[in-house]
């Protein structure tokens, strides 16, 4: 038996599992002005946040089927004692990148010392239209277009984000799609490790004290970022329970297994673009082109589950939506 193989087992990963049929609960969305707030099982479990006045649109809190608040507070509320005040553009969640058409859509203008570059040029993620949004017996759906605004005002693409909400008395999930319309000529999405699909967890999870493993059985950081992986999970104890949260890669998306801007400090992002820099090989590049009038659609599913990675059954509940479940 090889060592991966025997690491794997270890992780619960290629053990055999038994399928639990659980009840889906009632999804419920209502809107307040530019915010949307979702309910499950008449819990609260997140808010889609799209005032044009911000850089970018983003869910904020997710919290676990009990309630628990699973990502970061700062910089929506900046009064929640003990957390992190670094990178103040990594909200709760969100999706965007460092290099479109050479405009940052990851940083934000408003914090600019943040950005990689100093003298970054910044775009904005602004709301244009609500398409879709409403609640059922077993998920919700929300999706919005927004247009993808150079500097200078003008636009250089269209964006529209997708979210169809569901859980059950153990688990929520979010699944995600996210489509680029080069509507206004070609786009290139550039070569950088800052984005794309990204959480930034609440302090707890942070690795340490929580933990951060894929789905190659690897721990910690410096085994997981930049690396290739269907999914990426971090756990750990937050106010009294066991819970993590992971981010999963569609078999359907661009170069999928997607590789990992994740990090010690709670930050886990899937970014299929920024190869030359994970790689450390000049010679790969990881931009991407939408020719004029085409598009690019990415997929993500969210799960936030109640204990850790082993006893969620992870990898199962991988092996399931990559099956189309």
């Amino acid at each position: 038996m090889t060592a991966r193989i025997y690491g794997l087992i270890l992780l619960g990963m290629i053990a055999p599992c038994l399928t639990v049929t659980r009840a889906q609960q009632q999804v419920e969305l209502s809107r307040h002005e530019d915010r949307i707030d979702v309910r499950v099982g008449a819990r609260p479990f997140t808010s889609f946040y799209f005032d044009a006045a911000i850089a970018k649109p983003y869910l904020s809190p997710l919290r676990s089927a009990r309630g628990t608040v699973v990502t970061r507070g700062f910089p929506m509320d900046p009064t929640i004692p003990g957390e992190d005040r670094d990178e103040p553009h990594q909200r709760a969640m969100y999706f965007a990148h460092g290099d479109i058409n050479g405009y940052d859509f990851w940083g934000e203008a408003a914090f600019p010392r943040w950005s990689r570059h100093s003298r970054a040029t910044f775009g904005g993620t602004i709301f244009r239209k609500l398409d879709e949004m409403g609640g059922g017996s077993r998920s919700g759906v929300l999706r919005a277009e927004f247009d993808l605004v150079a500097a200078n005002g003008q636009v250089i693409a269209a964006e529209t984000q997708a979210y169809t909400f569901e859980g059950d008395e153990h688990s929520r999930i979010i699944d995600c799609e996210f489509t680029i319309s080069a509507n206004h000529g070609p786009v290139k999405i550039g070569d950088t490790k800052e984005g794309t699909f990204a959480i930034r967890v609440v302090k707890a999870l942070d690795s340490p004290p929580g933990r951060m493993v894929n789905s190659q059985g690897a721990v910690g950081e410096k085994a997981i970022w930049g690396k290739r992986a269907d999914w990426v999970d971090f756990d750990g104890t937050v106010s009294g329970e066991d819970l993590g949260i992971a981010i999963f890669d569609s078999p359907k998306n661009l170069r999928h297994p997607t590789y990992w801007h994740a990090r010690h400090y709670g930050l886990l992002a899937a970014n299929p673009f920024g190869v030359k820099e994970f790689t450390h090989d000049r010679h790969q590049d990881g931009s991407y082109v939408i020719p004029g009038g085409g598009s690019l659609t990415l997929r993500y599913r969210v799960f936030i589950h109640h204990g850790d990675f082993r006893r969620a059954g992870v990898a199962d509940a991988y092996r399931r939506y990559a099956a189309g479940e």
